[in-house]
């Protein structure tokens, strides 16, 4: 293979609200972090251990209006997009590295009825909502397949 991937896919669930800052010709980009986690059992001591892995997400423009509209903290989503990693100068000189996931896709797991009592249900195999971040305008209810079109396409 001669080419290169640089693809992400995440499912997991915000550690915080989305941020935004807006900049000059009303561009404006969003950030907030996911966690994502790992469960085993030690089989030394028959233990369940469970390991927690800290994403950070940036989302531009519409997208980014999006996420801060409809998401809240605890809220699931899975995100699509590219890793990037930005450095920086500290205050006290020393560079400083953050690798970031740049989100071209998304899709909040989380329902609207879920988000709003602030329950964590399992997620009812609808997403609330699915967008492609460049053009996202506003969510979208997913619903079931309707034709039989669609249906034969089905691996099983």
């Amino acid at each position: 293979m001669s080419g290169t991937l640089n693809k992400v896919m995440l499912i997991g669930h915000l550690g915080d609200e989305v941020k935004l800052h807006y900049f000059e010709g009303g561009n404006c980009i969003g950030r907030f972090p996911i966690a994502t986690n790992e469960s085993y059992t030690n089989k030394q001591t028959g233990e369940k251990v469970t390991t927690t892995e800290w994403h950070n997400i940036v989302v531009r423009n519409k997208a980014a209006e999006i996420c801060e509209k409809y998401l809240n903290k605890g809220d699931k989503i899975y995100v699509e997009g590219r890793l990037k990693t930005r450095q920086w100068q500290g205050e006290d000189g020393v560079t400083k590295y953050t690798t970031e996931i740049h989100v071209q896709d998304f899709t909040f797991l989380t329902s609207k009825q879920e988000s709003m009592s602030g329950g964590q249900q399992a997620p009812s195999g609808n997403p609330a909502a699915s967008a492609k971040a460049p053009k996202a305008e506003k969510p979208e209810p997913t619903g079931t397949m309707a034709t039989s079109e669609q249906d034969d396409d089905l691996p099983f």
